[in-house]
């Protein structure tokens, strides 16, 4: 659910949409065994065309010249080198790595009780690093049931899922925290040997860098339940209460082992962490529900409820360095040597919240639909006098096809049904306390007098305080229809929309001389509108039954009234490699974290065009520059390449959404084909850090500029990466694509096991992420790592999604 009016009696856990999960329950009858398994393997789908050793050394040379010096290699060097060399992105690789999942279920009951039960085992290794460096494993246990009492008078029930997880797992994160990154950037001259302490060229073994930085051991225990009781003292008023609650425990360990790659890639002293944290979430809610008739025409749905939250808790870690055992296995902060342990330990911010709400629903002859609600949702993040915010919704439905003027539409349109919908929901998405100003007392002494004395210790605070800090609005309007067709057999969904988050919840920024972090303000919005439409056909030609459905959509994203100087919230730099400036930002007009750098007009192909690129004046405007070069633009029209030129050059946001699915069946056998993609997006891709003249390149760098006609794309190579330097739509790539996500063929054995107690026994082969249709030369173009809140569509060596071939088999008793 998407639109405000129905996700409004959410709260402001619906500020970006609801997404409804509902427990298996069981049915009135005799008991149903089900059994369900799948077991596959995991591949990478695409990886990255590196330059091989002989390449590297051809393109190492030509950067070499390039920058006025000698040549690296010789030619009978690298004649001897041919396709050898180290491909990194093969070493960081697993091959077939496993998934299996294995399920058992029990569902019944009688007319008054039913239950349903399950016991799960799920395990995945990953494709980089392989499952001894990163796996997921997952016992579940789940039991659902339900009880009428007094003649149905009373109800009560339980939900309880438990879930133990081990894991372990490498570093996914931005350039810093990224074990993938370093096969992009290494050398494949370098062997992948561990024995090696030197590396190459100061670069080291990103292989092994990997295995000694990624030692972890994670554990984790979940619980999420609930019970509620529901009474009907008289017909048709009803009363509920939940109860429910979300608890969570960690236990980790890791293993960091003295090793040395090179003088930048070391650890001298062993070192042991264990850490620890936990948390819960209560949830209370209360409803009490009334539907009544006025006449025989007019039904009438009345609800008044409450809704509690609240949430804390707290973490521990420890640390200590050397280590009486050389494992994970072991590594307790018991079994660290060192005399004193590096200790934290926090409380978490916690979370309180208040809901009052009703809903009236109103229905004329099942054609005039009304629907109307309020919600008052009080938060402990805001300070008194702002910790309430209010929310109405309205909706409207006709159901057209029931007027009788539509009698003579009956043989082709089944269903007709308009329907607009205008509301708002509330988020609180701050960390607690955001309206006071805490006061630390870390590096805080200071030198009282002229001469030097004794340090006095002191205090400041560090965060601007924001007492009028309140909640975010999300409103969104809808209005469309819903129709059927053909008897049933074709239906058309088709929205508007429009979603305005108003009172934006931002870190405004402020100058270095306020000596404090900046506070959160309400500033700004964010608008989206567009238009979603969805078509879904079925129908059958004998025993053959088949469904095709295609859904598409498209959105434009506008930033709309930041409250500063300038209009702008700037993005983080250091981001997408070494000494990159802010990158992408979030301005007025201007698409949520689009992308902000400089435009380039190809490359200089020779002397002459570097001199003939002048301004109106005459004034060379880049003086420095060579053939081969990038020729940036002058889009202020002033005479010179400053800052002034940086503009929008690309958007993280896709223009269209869309998709498909195809389904058929035909005696016992069955068929789906499942796809989804995007279009209108670009992606900021960085593989290579510019500020080493010695790191490897993807294949691309052949296409490089190398004499006058040989590229207007891609700049010559120099040892100081000049043309790399400045972020340009260089680093911009088309984000389009169509990925085929799930096909799979089925047949149930039923048909030939003649088995009076066996339902169904239906085996399965699937192939996710089959095929990708797309123009990005990365490994995946659905990347989703992003810096802060507003920072999308950047690839620093995102982790892909495996490719996974598996046979899989449901049965039931």
């Amino acid at each position: 659910m998407k639109d405000a009016a129905s996700a409004a009696i959410y709260g402001s856990q619906a500020a970006n949409g609801v997404v409804l999960i509902t427990t298996k329950k069981g049915k009135a009858g005799h008991a149903q065994v089900t059994f369900d398994s799948y077991y596959g393997v995991q591949n990478v789908a695409r990886k990255v065309d590196m330059l091989n050793a002989k390449e590297y050394a051809i393109i190492a040379n030509e950067a070499a010249v390039n920058s006025g010096s000698s040549p690296i290699y010789s030619q009978h060097v690298i004649d001897s080198l041919g396709s050898a060399g180290t491909n990194w992105m093969d070493e960081m690789f697993a091959k077939d790595a496993v998934t299996q999942n294995y399920s058992i279920g029990v569902t019944g009951g009688s007319e008054n009780s039913v239950y349903s039960t399950s016991l799960s085992y799920l395990s995945q290794a990953g494709i980089v690093g392989g499952k001894s460096l990163s796996n997921y494993e997952r016992y579940n246990f789940r039991f659902n049931s339900e009880h009428k009492l007094f003649k149905n008078i009373l109800t009560i029930g339980q939900n309880l899922n438990v879930a133990f997880t081990n894991n372990n797992g490498i570093g996914v994160g931005n350039q810093y925290n990224n074990s993938l990154r370093g096969a992009f950037q290494t050398t494949p001259l370098l062997k992948n040997d561990p024995l090696d302490t030197a590396g190459l060229y100061n670069q080291a073994n990103p292989y092994y860098q990997m295995v000694y930085n990624n030692q972890n051991r994670n554990k984790n225990q979940r619980v999420i339940g609930n019970i509620y009781f529901e009474v009907e003292p008289i017909s048709k008023l009803k009363f509920r209460s939940s109860l429910g609650i979300d608890y969570y425990n960690y236990d980790g360990q890791s293993y960091k082992p003295e090793y040395k790659l090179s003088i930048y890639a070391f650890n001298t002293n062993p070192q042991v962490t264990q850490s620890m944290s936990k948390s819960q979430t209560i949830l209370w809610d209360n409803l009490l529900s009334y539907s009544f008739t006025l006449g025989s025409q007019h039904k009438f749905d009345a609800m008044l409820g409450t809704s509690m939250y609240q949430y804390g808790g707290s973490s521990l870690s420890a640390t200590k360095t050397g280590s009486v055992f050389s494992d994970v296995e072991h590594a307790w902060v018991s079994n660290g040597t060192s005399n004193t342990a590096t200790a934290t330990g926090v409380a978490y911010d916690p979370d309180h919240r208040m809901s009052f709400f009703g809903r009236l629903n109103y229905n004329f002859e099942e054609t005039y639909l009304l629907n109307a609600t309020f919600r008052a949702d009080g938060s402990s993040k805001f300070a008194k006098g702002n910790q309430w915010g209010y929310f109405p919704s309205v909706s409207a439905g006709w159901v057209m096809t029931n007027e009788a003027f539509m009698d003579n539409t009956s043989g082709w349109l089944n269903s007709l049904k308009l329907r607009a919908s205008w509301g708002q929901v509330g988020s609180q998405n701050v960390s607690a306390f955001q309206y006071q100003s805490p006061i630390t007392f870390t590096n805080t002494y200071y030198i009282f007098g002229g001469t030097e004395g004794t340090l006095t210790p002191g205090a400041y605070p560090s965060r601007l305080s924001n007492t009028n800090l309140k909640w975010e609005t999300s409103e969104q309007t809808d209005i469309g229809f819903d129709a059927a067709f053909l008897n049933g057999k074709f239906n058309v969904t088709l929205d508007w929309y429009m979603k305005t988050n108003k009172n934006w919840l931002i870190k405004a920024p402020v100058l270095a001389t306020a000596g404090a972090e900046a506070p959160y303000i309400n500033g700004g919005g964010v608008k989206n509108k567009g238009v979603e439409l969805a078509l879904a056909y079925n129908n059958s030609i004998g025993e053959l039954n088949y469904r095709v459905s295609v859904n598409g959509a498209y959105n434009k994203n506008t930033v709309s009234h930041i409250p500063n100087a300038d209009g702008i919230i700037h993005g983080q730099t250091n981001q997408i490699y070494d000494n990159s400036t802010e990158f992408n930002r979030a301005a007025n007009g201007y698409p949520i974290g689009y992308f902000w750098g400089y435009k380039t007009a190809g490359i200089f192909q020779n002397e002459q065009e570097v001199q003939s690129y002048t301004s109106a004046e005459g004034t060379l405007l880049q003086p420095s520059a060579k053939p081969g070069d990038v020729r940036y633009v002058d889009v202020t029209g002033d005479g010179a390449i400053t800052e002034a030129d940086k503009t929008m050059i690309g958007n993280p946001n896709p223009d269209y959404t869309f998709g498909f699915s195809i389904g058929a069946d035909y005696k016992g056998f069955d068929f789906s084909i499942q796809a989804s993609g995007v279009a209108g997006n670009q992606i900021v891709q960085s593989y290579r850090n510019p500020a080493s003249k010695y790191g490897n390149y993807t294949s691309e760098i052949l296409d490089r500029w190398h004499g006058e006609g040989t590229s207007n794309r891609m700049p010559r190579v120099t040892e100081t990466n000049e043309n790399w330097t400045n972020f340009s739509d260089l680093y911009i790539h088309n984000g389009d694509y169509l990925r085929i996500n799930n096909v799979t063929l089925g047949y149930d054995l039923k048909r030939v096991i003649k088995q009076n107690f066996l339902t169904q026994c239906r085996l399965y082969v699937s192939a996710l992420n089959l095929f990708t249709f797309t123009k990005y030369n990365g490994m995946d173009p659905e990347v989703g790592y992003g810096t802060d809140g507003f920072t999308s569509g950047v690839d620093v060596g995102y982790y892909p999604r495996p490719r996974t071939y598996m046979v899989g088999l449901n049965v039931k008793f």
